[in-house]
This record gives C-alpha cells, sequence and structure tokens, in this order.
C-alpha cells in the first residue's frame, strides 16, 4: 500500500478488456498485448481534448530539481488521472561527491510558462534516441487546445556593459561545453555543480575545472564565486552557471554591474504557442513509425498516443506485474499506438518509472491502476496530468 495511494491487483485474464468513464471527456481502459517475448498489459487513458471541461497540464513537485510520486502530484495539483513523464538525471555513479538532481531529461512547459531548457543530447539518462530524433523533442497541447509533436530550442541572452552573451541553458541538470545557463526560483534549492559535469557526447566525462558562477537580483550582480552552489534561489533572483568559455565570459562581470537576462523557448517553424510540453521522444509520425527503432530490447513503457488530428490523447502505460514484465520494445510500442488509432506517437519513461493513476474526481486518494515494476511508485520530476471539471 502506498501513502495517499492504493495500488489495483487483479488484472483482466489473457484477451479480456475494461472500459470505465474516469471524468468527462476521461475513460480508462486496460487489455492484454500479445508481444513478441510473450503476453503484456497495458493501462490506457482516453482524452477528449474536444470537451471543454477537460485539459492537459504538466504535473512537477514545484520545483525543477525535485521528485514525488505521481499519486501524490494526483492529489496535489488536482488532477483526475496521469501518467508519468520524461527520462531524468537519477544516478551520478560516474562523479563522485556530485549528487543526482533528479531533473528532466527535455523541456517542460506548464501553463504557457516555460521552466527548462533540454541537456546536450549526449548527457540525456535513458536509452538512446532514435535516428534523427533529438532532447529538444516534446509532446505538448497549443492554446487551440490540440496536442502535437514539436521541438523546443532556448533562445536567450546576458546584455551587459561588455556586450551580449549567449545562454547555452535554462534550469538543466547539464550543460553544453563553453556556455553558460541560467538557474532561476523554478529550479529549487539542488546543487547545480552537476550543469558542468560530462560532455555534449559523454555523460560520463569528469566535471570541468574551469566554472563561475554570478548571481544577479533585480537585474544588477550582486555575488560571484568559482564554483556552482546550492540553495533556494529566490523570486527576482537568476544564478549564472558558467563552464570552459562561459566561465571566462562571466568572470568580466562585476558587483553593481546592470545585467538584463532574457531566456524562452522557441518551437521550430511556425506553430500555436504551447500551454503545456514534455520531453521524451517521438516514435510515430503520421502514422508511420520512425525508422531505426529498438526492436530488441523489451521493457515496461510509457508512451501517448495523438489521434483525430490532435482533438483525443492516448497515454498507455504498460504494467510492471511479473507475469507482464517482459513489456514491449520501442518499435512495439509505436506498433501498438498505431493499432490504437494514433497518428502520432511519444515515448516516455519507463522501466520502473511507468504508472498510471486515476483519482475519483473530490476524493483525496488516488489509485495506482498499473503494478509499478519495482513493486512501489518510483519518485519521478515531471508527469502528465489529466484535469477534469464535473
Amino acid at each position: 500500500m502506498l501513502a495517499g495511494a492504493a495500488l489495483v491487483g487483479a488484472a483482466p485474464a489473457s484477451g479480456a478488456q475494461s472500459t470505465r468513464t474516469i471524468a468527462p471527456g476521461v475513460q480508462y481502459s486496460e487489455f492484454d498485448i500479445a508481444a513478441a517475448k510473450g503476453v503484456t498489459h497495458a493501462h490506457l487513458l482516453s482524452v477528449d481534448l474536444r470537451n471543454p471541461h477537460v485539459r492537459i497540464g504538466l504535473l512537477h513537485p514545484g520545483a525543477v530539481a525535485a521528485r514525488a510520486t505521481v499519486s501524490r502530484l494526483v492529489g496535489a495539483q488536482g488532477a483526475v488521472a496521469a501518467v508519468n513523464g520524461d527520462f531524468f538525471d537519477i544516478t551520478e555513479a560516474q562523479h563522485p561527491g556530485v549528487a543526482a538532481t533528479g531533473s528532466s531529461d527535455g523541456p517542460a512547459i506548464a501553463n504557457g510558462r516555460p521552466l527548462k531548457a533540454a541537456v546536450p543530447n549526449g548527457q540525456r539518462f535513458g536509452p538512446a534516441l532514435p535516428p534523427g530524433t533529438t532532447t529538444k523533442d516534446v509532446l505538448g497541447v497549443g492554446t487551440d487546445r490540440r496536442a502535437r509533436l514539436g521541438r523546443l530550442a532556448l533562445t536567450g541572452s546576458v546584455s551587459t556593459l561588455q556586450g551580449r552573451l549567449k545562454l547555452g541553458g535554462l534550469n538543466q541538470y547539464a550543460l553544453p561545453q563553453g556556455s553558460i545557463g541560467a538557474y532561476t526560483s523554478d529550479w529549487g534549492s539542488a546543487s547545480r555543480a552537476r550543469a558542468t559535469c560530462g560532455t555534449d557526447t559523454r555523460r560520463a566525462a569528469p566535471c570541468s575545472r574551469n566554472t563561475y558562477e554570478v548571481t544577479i537580483r533585480n537585474g544588477r550582480v550582486i555575488a560571484t564565486a568559482q564554483r556552482p552552489g546550492s540553495g533556494r534561489i529566490s523570486a527576482g533572483t537568476t544564478v549564472l552557471v558558467g563552464r570552459e568559455a562561459g566561465a571566462r565570459k562571466l568572470r568580466g562581470l562585476f558587483k553593481g554591474e546592470r545585467v538584463l537576462l532574457q531566456h524562452r523557448l522557441v518551437a521550430a517553424g511556425p506553430q500555436v504557442p504551447y500551454t503545456f510540453a514534455i520531453g521524451g521522444f517521438p516514435v510515430l509520425r503520421h502514422g508511420t513509425p520512425l525508422l531505426g527503432l529498438d526492436a530488441t530490447t523489451s521493457a515496461v513503457r510509457t508512451a501517448v498516443g495523438i489521434k483525430d488530428s490532435g482533438h483525443c490523447l492516448l497515454l498507455l502505460a504498460l504494467d510492471g506485474a511479473p507475469r507482464y514484465r517482459s513489456g514491449l520494445t520501442v518499435a512495439g510500442v509505436a506498433r501498438t499506438l498505431r493499432k490504437l488509432g494514433a497518428t502520432d506517437g511519444f515515448n516516455l519513461d519507463g522501466g520502473g518509472s511507468s504508472t498510471l493513476v486515476t483519482r475519483t474526481w473530490g476524493a483525496s486518494a488516488a489509485t495506482v491502476r498499473n503494478h509499478p515494476s519495482m513493486g512501489v511508485e518510483r519518485p519521478v520530476p515531471n508527469g502528465i496530468g489529466v484535469f477534469s471539471r464535473p
């Protein structure tokens, strides 16, 4: 039994399917899938975005560098259902003395506000990306209430007396080599030291010894330090962390200097602005699975399908009970989403993170519908929340 959540135990027999309405515009189903390595069991939320009572939002524990269980996030934010979200920085065994941040790999937008940008491809924590995809890929819902796949890149600058410095990161656990990253109150209190470890192509590479940190409050430099620090960042304050060339540029700033910061996440091509976005990687586009998807490694997985021209969202989580734990390959996930009617599909974190939760409207406790493969829910940095007014 989980604090604030109940684990359901029974699953339908092979081939059986059950469907129930969770809330207006939200249905929950479970069914079996015959896979190459045996039968796996699937849990599915079908979300009708045409329903004016329904919306999709980012679940997160109030800080980018923090984690909580999906059931706790559902209860805290008042969602009626949810699945876990993006891959994240769960361990730092390669960097002694540097703690894992718990922060997600990709971009995140909550209620139309950017929370973070993407780490470099070579720094991400998770399985290899399919060819042609990147950590900047997102699943999102726009102001038009339609779901879509996209790509979000950071654009930002630090304007000083000496000129304009380019920003290479926003509230992310790993910065590109030679760059400057901005950390705001959204980051939380976790150490920023991990940001200067690894390289753009090798996560396990040593931490940089050439670093510098500048604290800016109300548009002026108020403090500097040779190493990235930790602790809560107050509203109105931004901490700039530089590595290599970025560190050398930050050393040119002095206390009291006026600084103007600008940053935003920009979608590739003309698109409707996102109200919600989360990282992962695409597996299905326009009804066709991406080339080069892993068709060998089976695992418990979480994924999202988009159907009906973006007006319907399918949130899929596999069951981690021992009898079903063989799961699906990434290629198998793409095929499954297509069979369910999706034209586009997006893969999220899986394994011990895979969780699908529902909550009766008005109830304080949530129900974990699948069996987490570790036996208990794993705390995660974010999730996809389904909200429905009665």
